[in-house]
């Protein structure tokens, strides 16, 4: 029997302290069926079994597929004594580049990143767990970018590499996950991580998550009007901890960092590309280089002629996001937001934040540093020639598209408690507990 044949926990208040006691469903380990887990961990390491070591140690495997690389997470819970509910202990995170969209005409070589990641998980978890650790891929923005033929030919080769490796593979372990998923699951891995899920104030904090092909906004609204004046496809409803959810989240596909610079320059979705050269004042004039994204090749340059700098940038970015981008009723209003991903990248990049812990930044803080980088683009050049870019697409996307105020405080960083702020744990807790996402 696998170990996730499983039923659900008892409700119980210290229940909601654990990553694998989330809401019912047909999903969740249960009391009823604790004798189950342990036979099956007892006859997978038999020296876990004995009554003076009742600790049990299991894990669970999520691949995130992203547009600009593939990351893999091992995560690591505990069970203490049979009375005792598991508990979230550690996490190992590894990431290869490109993202397995740049291998649309080459699904095999996609495959072999994918075996690469899979060795480091057979030397993190020990191999008398390995038959009952499930392993998940699910890809983003790349894959939805791509024809279908071509993202389900990879789909198919990771489906091939997960069925020669030695863990448990469930059903529908390789997928293209959506974009509201992808933000409910980041909202609830931080929210899981800074604690706000288990206790009795019912504040939560927002997420901000910029990938390369997408970006996703979601939080709890605190006002009924915010969910009257958005689009129905914009709230999404969960049960979590006894409670049911109704958040506002919403994935904006081609808006992510590096399909907001071809779209800045006009390059998305353009033909002629052999002869076509992308230009931008927003690049240094003697910038010039080919660009790959999605295992598409662009010219890209500067203005050599041209102006360059802050304001011409500006006016480039905001065609990218003017109309295409819901501002929210309330988020002009004191909520907290993490944001992470490529906002944390560029911020330290630009020197707003320390990369070893992150911090909080003002909106108004991105938009003087992107003022300061694009109108010195030689001194940030050696850093990134599109650093003047990006921070003004970082700026623009806060103000003018989700439409923060300029004082609003962003709390940009990579990590919570030493564990990677994106989807993918909370991508792993609704393996183990269905989360049921309307």
């Amino acid at each position: 029997m696998s170990l996730y044949t499983v039923n659900r926990w008892p409700d119980s208040p210290e229940c909601a302290l654990h990553p694998l006691c989330l809401s019912p469903s047909p999903l969740l380990l249960s009391s009823g069926h604790l004798s189950t887990f342990y036979s099956s961990i007892q006859q997978a390491a038999p020296e876990a079994s004995s009554p003076d070591n009742m600790m049990r140690v299991f894990y669970g495997i999520m691949f995130d597929a992203g547009s600009t690389g593939t990351r893999i997470h091992i995560y690591k819970f505990i069970q203490k004594d049979p009375v005792e509910l598991p508990v979230l202990v550690n996490e190992m995170y590894h990431a290869v580049k490109p993202g397995l969209s740049a291998y649309k005409d080459n699904p095999e070589e996609g495959g072999n990143t994918i075996r690469q990641l899979l060795k480091i998980a057979k030397k993190t978890v020990p191999e008398e767990n390995w038959r009952m650790t499930p392993v998940v891929l699910k890809a983003t923005a790349g894959l939805r970018l791509l024809p279908e033929d071509k993202a389900n030919a990879l789909l198919k080769e990771v489906r091939e590499v997960f069925d020669e490796s030695p863990f448990f593979i469930p059903n529908n372990s390789v997928s293209i996950m959506n974009g509201k998923n992808e933000g409910v699951l980041a909202w609830v891995t931080v929210n899981f991580l800074t604690g706000h899920l288990y206790s009795n104030t019912k504040r939560t904090v927002g997420i901000l998550d910029l990938g390369g092909g997408s970006t996703q906004i979601t939080f709890l609204p605190k006002s009924k009007k915010t969910i009257q004046l958005a689009p129905s496809s914009y709230i999404a409803r969960f049960n979590l901890f006894n409670e049911t959810y109704q958040l506002y989240t919403h994935s904006y596909l081609g808006n992510g960092l590096f399909a907001a610079r071809l779209a800045t320059l006009g390059a998305l979705g353009a033909d002629g590309l052999d002869w076509k050269v992308f230009t931008s004042s927003c690049l240094p004039k003697k910038f010039r280089e080919n660009v790959t994204f999605g295992g598409t090749t662009y010219k890209v340059s500067g203005i050599p002629d041209g102006y360059a700098g802050y304001k011409l940038c500006y006016y480039e970015v905001m065609k990218v996001i003017k109309g295409i981008v819901h501002q929210p009723y309330e988020v002009k209003g004191s909520s907290i937001f993490y944001a992470f991903s490529y906002y944390f990248d560029r911020a330290v990049d630009s020197g707003l934040i320390d990369g070893s812990r992150g911090g909080a930044v003002e909106v108004r803080d991105f938009k003087k540093r992107a003022k300061e980088v694009c109108n010195k683009m030689t001194k940030y050049r050696a850093i990134s020639p599109y650093l003047c870019m990006d921070m003004t697409y970082i700026t623009c996307l806060l103000k003018e598209g989700f439409g923060f105020k300029d004082s609003t405080v962003l709390q940009v960083t990579k990590k919570v408690n030493n564990v990677e702020t994106s989807w993918a744990l909370g991508a792993t807790f609704d393996f183990f507990r269905n989360l049921d996402i309307h």
